[in-house]
């Protein structure tokens, strides 16, 4: 391996960031600061999250491998440093690598590979042991509240959010400052626009008037009825159909949220400007999944549909065009390779890590590309997967119905292909690369073994539902809210 000077590196993260809503797509959307980091770099329309929930995410993220290859199966299953992350490859060749703001591994307290922790959210005590139990003992979480409570007021999420916009810049003022020359990355990880649907006042109110893009299939007549989906819905006390006021709330309330977030950037993004720092800089902005904000009848993550695993991926700075918009599939896999060769760093081709880096994938674009995400998580009894060729969908559901979508004639992924005719070199074409990837049944087993193991360790399925369960991740200093138990 080698290690030669070149540019820095910001990497803005965020959490349960809808792609659709960012005003570049749709201008009643009010993300000046985003919408202008896309004009001036290369945003990836056909871009994944390879596990739509925090924490296996935020592992898969850091270590460059799919959820399957290292175990982190769900939000009991944090990172620890235990396997290889792009922040200890970074710490190990020179380049000073900090984080501000939410991490979601395990503790501050392990080596996570980083120069610096700032102020760093991590899963609270041993995380959600409740999203371990994969059968039906699993019990039902009261998340109606948090839908009707949808609309303006303040939040630790928030205020935490400012603490970590105002820190990233106290820290680039004072590493150009410093002068010291040597290479770096910043993470600015912000925590918002997840739940509680909040936002401050004045954002809420900017779009009372405004009409916001109707949900995927929101009326329950046309939800869709597959097995899990029916679960999902029950166990997130999501079965009686919100009102369509409760419905716009919520969504004027989210939307204001990520227009708070897109301002908090902004502060980020003007020092960056400020210190000119532009030409030597590398931005990648991105975030862990998607939110599915009513569409089937679901609020949250947790599934493979665009609105759920589909994600904003914008890369800016001296080695991106401008004003490019590219269709080659990318996942947040492809992050690993990106950060790692930035500095000059080559890796082993015995490395195996299925990302690459973006630069790369730009310059010489595949022929074909699939990218892949995985579930295992609170509320489905069995694994999910998914393999997108950025026109067709397929999403495996183990044990249960599959389903395959053309998501160039059917954005909104209401016609099921699975089993037609006309689709069926696709769906064997797209099955196979499934396979590629993963064993289904075997990874299946193997997730549900560490689940029940882990529970085991804790008392046992009785001891974790008495424990009870939390929906938020406390911030640093606050303690968990077990009152939805």
């Amino acid at each position: 391996m080698t290690t030669s000077p070149n540019n820095n590196f910001v990497f803005i993260f965020s959490d349960q960031h809808n792609k659709e809503f960012v005003g570049r797509k749709n201008p009643v959307f009010q993300t000046p600061n985003l919408d202008a980091l896309a004009a001036r770099g290369t945003a990836f329309e056909r871009a994944y999250t390879n596990c739509p929930i925090c924490v296996p995410e935020r592992a898969s993220l850091a270590t460059g491998r799919f959820v399957h290859q290292i175990g982190n199966w769900d939000n009991a299953h944090p990172y620890h440093g235990e396997n290889e992350s792009w922040h200890h490859v970074l710490r190990e060749h020179g380049v000073d690598v900090t984080v501000i703001g939410k991490l979601h591994f395990r503790s501050a307290d392990d080596d996570n590979g980083f120069t610096e922790e700032i102020d760093t959210l991590h899963v609270f005590d041993k995380g959600d042991l409740h999203g371990c139990i994969r059968d039906d003992r699993a019990e039902v979480r009261h998340k109606r509240k948090e839908i009707i409570g949808a609309g303006s007021g303040d939040s630790t999420y928030l205020e935490y959010d400012a603490r970590i916009a105002d820190q990233a810049v106290d820290w680039l003022k004072k590493r150009v400052a410093a002068q010291n020359g040597k290479p770096w990355l910043l993470w600015v990880s912000f925590v918002c626009p997840h739940p509680p649907y909040l936002a401050p006042k004045r954002w809420f109110d900017e779009y009372a008037d405004k009409e916001l893009p109707a949900p995927a299939q929101v009326n329950s007549e046309d939800w869709n009825r597959h097995p899990s989906l029916e679960l999902l819905r029950h166990l997130h006390d999501q079965e009686v159909p919100f009102t369509e006021d409760q419905i716009t709330q919520m969504n004027r309330a989210y939307a204001a949220s990520i227009s708070n977030l897109d301002e908090n950037i902004g502060k980020v993004l003007g020092v960056i400007e400020e210190l000119n720092l532009e030409s030597t800089t590398n931005i990648v902005y991105s975030t862990d999944h998607g939110e599915s904000r009513g569409s089937r009848g679901l609020f949250g993550k947790f599934t493979m549909y665009q609105e759920s695993a589909a994600i904003p991926f914008i890369a800016a700075g001296p080695d991106f065009s401008s004003g490019e918009v590219s269709n080659i599939p990318v996942s947040l896999i492809d992050l690993f390779p990106t950060f790692v060769e930035n500095f000059g760093i080559t890796r082993e081709p015995a490395d195996g890590r299925p990302g690459v880096a973006l630069p790369k994938l730009i310059a010489q674009p595949p022929d074909e590309r699939y990218v892949f995400s995985e579930y295992h998580a609170l509320h489905f009894q069995n694994g999910v997967f998914m393999v997108c060729d950025g026109r067709y969908k397929y999403i495996h559901y183990h044990n249960e119905p599959a389903e395959l979508y053309d998501l160039d004639l059917d954005p909104e992924e209401t016609t099921n292909l699975c089993g037609l005719e006309r689709a069926a070199a696709v769906e064997k074409r797209l099955q196979e690369a499934l396979h590629s990837f993963v064993d289904p049944e075997l990874v299946d087993q193997q997730a549900k073994a560490s689940q029940v193991a882990l529970i085991e360790v804790n008392g046992g399925v009785d001891a974790v539902l008495k424990r009870g369960h939390f929906n938020n991740s406390p911030t640093p200093g606050e303690s968990a809210d077990f009152s939805n138990h």
